[in-house]
């Protein structure tokens, strides 16, 4: 079963301000969801930050985050924000939706 891997406005422009190399390896890791979904690491409750149904991959070194939530009864990968390994600030980005 092959899920599908689709980005909100907001991650796909920061997966457009990211450098060439980076992008081939947030690339990689989008296609691995579709296979396995749930590859990532749940998140629950982070820093205060209540971001249960969510889960995080790394990119580059831990340098790049993907937070991404699954629909399952779609079968979609929904990516809500890409970012650098800043603080909590991809958290943030994430609340705001």
């Amino acid at each position: 079963m092959s899920y599908k891997v689709r980005l909100s406005e907001s991650a796909k422009d920061e997966f457009l301000k990211l450098d060439g190399s980076i992008k081939k390896l947030v690339v990689k890791q989008l296609k691995a969801l579709e296979e396995n979904p749930f590859k990532g690491e749940a998140l629950g409750n982070k820093a205060g930050f209540d971001l249960t149904g969510f889960y995080k991959l790394y990119v580059h070194k831990k340098q790049i985050r993907i937070v991404y939530q699954v629909i399952g009864n779609e079968l979609i990968v929904f990516v809500v924000a890409i970012g650098k390994r800043d603080g909590l600030e991809v958290y943030r980005e994430v609340l705001k939706k």
